[in-house]
């Protein structure tokens, strides 16, 4: 794998434009976004190995935040440095922001710009995307029967307590179990993620992240400000979620309804299309800035708040991997980090029956329809953006038809 800091600015557009195209084209939600990452930068850019990419998922898991984003401005830092943490995120969160934000000032409802069953296509191919990361991850990082055993109980368990803090406990217990069961080998080479920020730099980050999360509170209540409320509510609420955009709803709701910011009819039309966008939920902060009854709103709102739900996940990775890189180094850590490994692919196998699967396969043309698109992905070896479209366009037909 080379140094990619050679030409830090051309790097940066080049990241841009990959992600622009995940963020045109990635529904299903955040882990069907692992999944097309996955495909993207471990199997066809070979930008990381997917060791090094299972390691980088379960730290984003650990993390709070969207996952997939975090995933996503991490591939981008160590493409190109902090230009290409922003181009990553950039390209992947603005199709769908832009999305919303006309939505939000009434240009259409989104839902409907689909033709119907288009929309159903559309999360049908997140089962393909999601069982071809499985697959893959599963031979890769589960290849003995304690590993194995191991994927096979973090299924069980997550499908049993599909909590946030369940995942966050599934993978605790993993890395436990790695620890007492399992012996790297000292002469297996290392595999780093290309990361220049020192520690030094790393801790200035984390400590901005703190202070933030603290100072904005005190801030709002000495400067009272729409706009500086409106930071800290978006802001805490990208600080203190686990387990993904999901999750972020019920805060964002306590956050914008009872205060009379979006009225909850507002609120529940915005989530409805959400879902019907590319990219990561988190944007659905876009939709409440541009719908706020007080100023600011509109483009303005709506990108403050987009902003201010994102900048903690910046903020946390690139404070983190510089520490994290370290404690990879370690044999006790890469112990540890075989069971997290197995126990990621067994998250993953867990949320491909719960939301994906049953999100999308109700009747034996559904399921033809996400067989067809695992074959176009694993051996017919089709761009998924490709199988994506051609998804979307059978899920039309298969509607008229049927």
């Amino acid at each position: 794998m080379t140094n990619p800091h050679t030409d830090d600015r051309s790097s940066a557009w080049s990241v841009f434009l990959i992600f622009l195209r995940l963020g045109l084209t990635s529904f299903g939600g955040p882990i069907a976004h692992l999944g097309y990452f996955r495909e993207e930068f471990v199997t066809r850019r070979r930008w990381l190995t997917e060791r090094s990419y299972a390691d980088l998922v379960a730290l984003c898991q650990f993390l709070p935040g969207p996952a997939s984003s975090q995933v996503g401005m991490a591939l981008g830092l160590s493409r190109a440095g902090y230009r290409g943490a922003l181009a990553a995120w950039t390209g992947f969160t603005l199709p769908s922001a832009i999305a919303l934000i006309l939505f939000a000032l009434g240009i259409s409802h989104f839902g409907t710009a689909l033709a119907p069953g288009a929309l159903h296509g559309l999360k049908v191919v997140a089962v393909a995307v999601v069982a071809q990361a499985v697959w893959g991850m599963a031979r890769n990082l589960c290849t003995d029967v304690l590993r194995v055993t191991l994927m096979v109980s973090a299924a069980c368990v997550a499908l049993l307590e599909p909590s946030a803090w369940g995942q966050v406990s599934v993978i605790a217990a993993a890395g436990l179990a790695g620890l007492l069961l399992f012996k790297p080998d000292q002469s297996a080479r290392h595999e780093p993620l290309p990361i220049t920020i020192s520690p030094r730099a790393g801790a200035l980050w984390l400590s901005l992240f703190l202070a933030l999360l603290v100072g904005l509170p005190l801030l709002t209540q000495l400067l009272p400000s729409q706009t500086v409320a409106m930071v800290d509510a978006f802001y805490r609420s990208g600080s203190l979620v686990f387990g993904g955009g999901h999750v972020v709803l019920p805060l964002l709701q306590a956050e914008v309804v009872p205060s009379g910011w979006v009225d909850n009819e507002t609120f529940l039309a915005g989530y409805g299309a959400a879902q019907a966008v590319p990219g990561p939920l988190f944007t659905f902060a876009a939709f409440l800035g541009a719908s706020m009854n007080l100023a600011p709103s509109g483009w303005i709102g709506g990108m403050i708040c987009l902003l201010a739900i994102f900048v903690p996940s910046f903020l946390l990775i690139v404070g983190v991997l510089p520490f994290w890189e370290r404690l990879r180094r370690s044999l006790r850590t890469q112990a540890a980090l075989a069971g997290v490994n197995a126990a990621v692919v067994g998250l993953l196998l867990a949320a491909l029956y719960q939301p994906v699967w049953t999100s999308a396969i109700f009747k034996p043309q559904d399921f033809g329809l996400a067989l067809i698109a695992l074959v176009a992905l694993m051996f017919w070896k089709l761009p998924p953006w490709l199988v994506v479209v051609g998804c979307g366009v059978a899920g039309w037909l298969l509607n008229m038809l049927l």
